[in-house]
């Protein structure tokens, strides 16, 4: 990767906010791992970007698609945006109550 993403993801990690639901309530929260995963995904280290929160790769994806359609009005961009976003919150939830059990 370049020393740009390189030098952000170091800033982004000296930087990164605690959770606030994990200090409060001592458990993960849907979220966390998703600003470690960001990081990990920055480098390039994709895999364990995807181990810490498998919704994360997804979710850019989704992010995309959206800003693409918003831009050039796909017939069937809000469907499609509908069923990106039931597989995101599927893969959240999933992975939620997987670290919850484990």
């Amino acid at each position: 990767m370049g020393t740009l993403t390189i030098s952000i993801a170091d800033w982004l990690e000296k930087h990164s906010l605690p959770c606030f639901y994990k200090q409060c309530f001592h458990m993960d929260c849907p979220g966390c791992g998703a600003q470690r995963a960001f990081i990990e995904l920055l480098r390039g280290h994709i895999k364990p970007s995807f181990f810490m929160y498998p919704a994360l790769i997804p979710i850019i994806v989704m992010m995309i698609y959206l800003f693409l359609h918003l831009k050039f009005k796909y017939n069937n961009g809000a469907e499609n945006l509908k069923r990106l976003f039931i597989l995101n919150t599927a893969i959240i939830l999933f992975n939620y109550i997987y670290k919850l059990i484990m």
